[in-house]
């Protein structure tokens, strides 16, 4: 969702020019030079840019991704998200998103003329992030099942996906920007020779790492309260680096500096074996549940956006070998092999239970996880589409993924269905998108969950794929 670059490479016969591979829609036309040939000067027409479409495809299958597990998660529990430690499909998203960004942010500054001017850019474009996700995820849409609008502002939520892709976006895109007078305009030699280049990301990365680790583990967590239907419950704690439910410090911080009335209200832990006799899908709490079931708790809080900041610059070095290296095999060598170091450190941490996958904490495991998996499926994606040309079976997804921010709002956030339920008959129960996905689906399949799963793939991601194809043709992009 961040702003889109473009990519220089070399003109086969012409060594000494450059053509533009351009991820802006306007720029996809062809274009003329003058070569000198002798002493005159011939007009040579230079071939169409060519889209890198991975980076499209990437960003529209993960928006896909998201409206799946949002809407069938409830009905397949296992690939909702995990309530606690470990990683599902739907824990897939957010960092997906953070990885594409980090892309997007080498390509669009990898030339910079005007720090000042970029530095705008990017705030502009920050604080658009930041005003939708308070709009869509703040408490003002009740979208797509309640048709009222509004919220109380001593209950608004301040956080949430758009927020945390705004800020990981904000801090990457400064460091890049600051970074650029310094860095070479060539490649350093040896195999390290691109983590050399640029060395102030990865500082930034290790600060991040040291940072979130040492108040994660080291900020002592008292006992805390909270009101739940007019009952006062207190929460037993005085710990230090727990990283359960309860007392874990990254909770610890939202509730001190965004209190506990501005976090979000239904907390995936709510479905783990202590909250939930039908653990992982919902179900009835246990007679002793403890009393922190029914606490809030922020997934994209403060300290866990600080570690998400790591999947950002992750995803840029992935925009930056994309720059420097000309090569087919060099880019998806320079990918899979960080990819798959990341997904065996992942794998050793988690399984020794040094540091376990966990989504809601964004704990260093997850991390490395989750952009090891993007990198590889990015690379997968690169071989097959950009190398082999084999687009036809992911064109849904590139559509999708040029009006990412479009189908983010229309499908993922509910308003569309929103609207099309404000149009019912004597209830709001009985309204349009109720009717198809009882008759058209879950009846005729006679399963809720066949009928559910079948109704958000083609009723909803086909279809807005398909609305993202004709925007696409004719050339509609919403973009901040």
């Amino acid at each position: 969702m961040a702003e889109q670059g473009e990519v220089h490479e070399k003109l086969e016969g012409h060594d000494t020019k450059e053509h533009k591979i351009s991820f802006h829609e306007e720029d996809h036309h062809v274009k003329k030079e003058s070569l000198l040939n002798g002493d005159q000067a011939v007009a040579v027409p230079l071939k169409k840019p060519v889209r890198i479409a991975t980076l499209d495809v990437f960003r529209g299958l993960t928006v896909a991704l998201m409206v799946l597990v949002d809407d069938a998660g409830g009905e397949w529990p296992r690939i909702n998200h995990s309530p606690w430690n470990g990683c599902t499909l739907a824990d897939l998203v957010m960092p997906f998103f953070l990885f594409i960004v980090g892309v997007a942010i080498a390509l669009a500054l990898k030339r910079i003329p005007d720090q000042v001017a970029a530095t705008q850019k990017v705030v502009i474009r920050t604080l658009k992030l930041l005003f939708w996700g308070l709009l869509l995820q703040g408490g003002f849409s009740h979208a797509p099942d309640d048709l009222s609008y509004g919220v109380d502002m001593r209950k608004i939520r301040w956080c949430g996906i758009l927020q945390r892709i705004a800020f990981g976006y904000l801090i990457v895109a400064l460091v890049e920007i600051a970074t650029t007078k310094s860095r070479s305009l060539e490649l350093p030699k040896g195999h390290f020779g691109i983590f050399k280049l640029y060395k102030w990301h990865w500082a930034c990365a290790l600060a991040v790492v040291i940072i979130y680790h040492s108040v994660a583990y080291g900020l002592y967590v008292p006992d805390w309260h909270f009101i739940d239907s007019g009952h006062r419950f207190v929460v037993q704690c005085g710990v230090r680096g727990d990283i359960g439910p309860a007392c874990n410090a990254v909770g610890h911080i939202d509730r001190t500096i965004l209190g506990i009335n501005h976090l979000y209200q239904s907390p995936e832990w709510t479905r783990t074996q202590s909250c939930d006799l039908d653990s992982p899908a919902e179900g009835d709490p246990p007679a002793n549940a403890p009393a922190w079931c029914k606490a809030p708790f922020e997934p994209e809080g403060i300290l866990s956006s600080i570690s998400a900041i790591l999947s950002c610059i992750i995803g840029i070095h992935y925009g930056h070998v994309l720059i420097h290296f000309k090569g087919h095999m060099k880019r998806v060598l320079h990918w899979t092999i960080p990819a798959a170091a990341l997904l065996v450190l992942a794998t050793i941490l988690h399984f020794t239970h040094a540091i376990p996958l966990n989504k809601q904490l964004y704990s260093f495991s997850y991390v490395c996880f989750t952009a090891g998996a993007a990198g590889m499926i990015f690379s997968l994606l690169y071989v097959v589409i950009d190398i082999f040309g084999i687009n036809q079976p992911t064109l849904i997804f590139q559509w999708m993924g040029l009006n990412a921010m479009f189908v983010f709002v229309m499908a993922a956030s509910g308003i569309a269905a929103a609207f099309v339920n404000g149009w019912y008959w004597h209830d709001p129960s009985n309204n349009l998108v109720n009717w198809i996905k009882k008759h058209v689906f879950v009846n005729v399949w006679h399963s809720q969950r066949v009928g559910t799963l079948l109704y958000v793939l083609i009723a909803e991601i086909l279809f807005w794929g398909l609305v993202s194809g004709i925007l696409h043709w004719r050339g509609i992009y919403w973009k901040l």
